[in-house]
């Protein structure tokens, strides 16, 4: 019997994944194994998602019978248009997640087979508007790479083991928080591998607790906004996290580019499994810094990032980019090792006159000199920044360093940055830190309140922070409680002369003692 409530779901959900990945990953790299199983997790949850939407038009109609995953290839064609323009993409009955698993162990050719569907699911969209958001979505799940087995005997041996053990998991129904299951299937899936593989600084998954925050920072006093974008998308998940905050309806489209061409087609294939449709989709691949994606759809209202820290950019080795209009305000290009303020920069420039952007930055970039000051100038003169959250470390996988985040926003009330010690602010689980709902709400609720708190929280004018020549590390103007005992001088100075006294009367009974000893000999 399946598990009934959304925790014990979940939990059965998690203990199949790890049995998954320990029965079947073999010689496969975890993080490699990891395509395979979100490719097949994939693919079942298009085929179903489809035969849900299909199976609801005919019961709607009256045919209550109706299932389509039944229905003859030949009596699918009739519909294949419009569902193409509804859902984006279109599969045969034969070639649905359920019917070619069904076949599998008699299928001596399963690896072509499985190919073949792919190369059909693809095809569906070409011509359409959803074409780019199909397009490529299977490259990493290669049903005929060595990695699954020598011979396609063996390979087809692990796909089939490979489809059974994704249709076995517990997702549930549509209509029972089906999408949800998935959506969190996919994430578990990211944590386990990124926490095995220690991938950077979490380069491909940024916790969900810190999404979490990220997200509700940007929308404060929202219910609605109209995009949401990501420079530096990894998988998406952070974007997501606004469907999760206000609600899919309320977050009008979701926009981001990723450069890593695997974790870029993870980002889409995230936005399917978490049941967001293709037309309020749209992941770019390429280099934000150099080639932005989204010139026609900036400004934005929300914007999120956990971009990679410190890592190499043309700079000024490339003299266009000092004219490009969203670094050229700050007069200096980021540093061509540390391209974080690049980021921080490309963020400000497509912020809306009435939006927020919450970025997670590396320390280095709130104090370093140089070319970093000058743009922190350019930032503090023109009152952009108005917060900065210090974290607590080892919440990210790879990294055990303490991050910060800077809040930005075009339209601030007052000329002071809000400075928030968050160091505290955590839980150890396993082998990690965590941000708990109430340690989130801490953070939240400094933002809103932005009052001094002694030790936790300060409320600095622009031009203090210039004199103290534009530093703006949570450190320089929140000071450490002292934890130390308090000491009393005079009552230990007392309790010495006690000490010394009482030595003096000891060594005069002990000289005594010898003297009376030597007398007796």
């Amino acid at each position: 019997m399946a598990p009934t409530t959304k925790e014990a779901q979940r939990a059965e959900l998690h203990k199949t994944i790890w049995r998954i990945a320990n029965d079947l990953r073999g010689s496969v790299d975890g993080w490699d194994f990891k395509s395979y199983v979100l490719g097949m997790l994939f693919y079942r949850f298009i085929s179903e998602n489809l035969t849900a939407y299909i199976n609801k038009g005919e019961h709607d109609a009256g045919d209550t019978a109706f299932d389509y995953a039944k229905l003859a290839d030949s009596q699918a064609e009739y519909g294949r248009e419009d569902t193409v323009d509804e859902k984006g993409f279109y599969i045969f009955p034969s070639e649905l997640f359920c019917n070619v698993r069904a076949r599998a162990p008699r299928d001596e050719n399963l690896n072509e087979t499985l190919a073949r569907v792919f190369k059909n699911i693809e095809g569906s969209a070409v011509g359409t508007g959803s074409e780019d958001d199909i397009k490529g979505l299977f490259d990493d799940l290669d049903v005929n790479s060595s990695k699954l087995g020598g011979t396609v005997a063996r390979r087809n041996e692990k796909l089939v083991k490979l489809l059974d053990a994704i249709g076995d998991l517990p997702l549930g129904d549509f209509g029972d928080n089906a999408i949800d299951l998935f959506g969190d299937a996919y994430e578990y899936l990211m944590q386990m591998y990124a926490s095995q593989a220690g991938k950077s600084g979490g380069e491909y998954y940024t916790p969900q607790e810190v999404s979490e925050v990220l997200a509700k920072i940007a929308v404060a006093g929202k219910t609605r906004v109209n995009k949401v974008y990501d420079p530096a998308a990894g998988s998406g998940s952070l974007l997501l996290k606004f469907a999760k905050v206000l609600g899919r309806d309320n977050v009008g489209g979701f926009c981001g580019q990723e450069i890593n061409l695997t974790t870029y087609n993870l980002a889409r294939i995230n936005m399917f499994l978490h049941d967001v449709n293709y037309e309020k989709f749209d992941i770019a691949h390429g280099d934000t810094l150099i080639d932005p994606a989204h010139w026609d759809d900036e400004p934005f209202e929300a914007i999120v990032s956990n971009p990679p820290y410190s890592i190499k950019w043309e700079g000024d080795a490339n003299p266009l980019l000092i004219n490009d209009p969203r670094f050229a305000p700050a007069g200096v290009l980021a540093p061509k090792s540390k391209a974080d303020l690049a980021f921080t920069m490309h963020m400000l420039s497509w912020l809306a006159v009435n939006g927020t952007a919450a970025i997670v930055e590396f320390p280095g970039v709130l104090y370093r000199g140089g070319a970093e000051r000058k743009i922190r100038k350019y930032l503090i003169d023109n009152n952009y920044v108005d917060a900065v959250i210090q974290l607590p470390p080892d919440l990210f996988f790879g990294t055990t360093i303490a991050t910060c985040i800077i809040v930005l926003k075009k339209s601030k009330t007052n000329n002071a940055v809000l400075f928030v010690d968050a160091s505290a602010e955590f839980k150890r689980v396993g082998n990690k830190n965590k941000l708990t709902p109430e340690h989130q709400r801490v953070i939240l609720k400094a933002l809103e309140d932005r009052e001094d708190v002694e030790h936790r929280v300060a409320l600095v004018t622009n031009e203090s922070i210039a004199a103290n020549d534009y530093n703006i590390a949570v450190s320089s103007y929140v000071q450490a409680e002292d934890t130390r005992e308090v000491i009393d001088i005079a009552e230990l100075n007392a309790e010495i002369a006690r000490i010394v006294a009482r030595q003096a009367e000891l060594r005069t009974s002990i000289d005594a003692i010898v003297a009376d000893l030597e007398g007796v000999q």
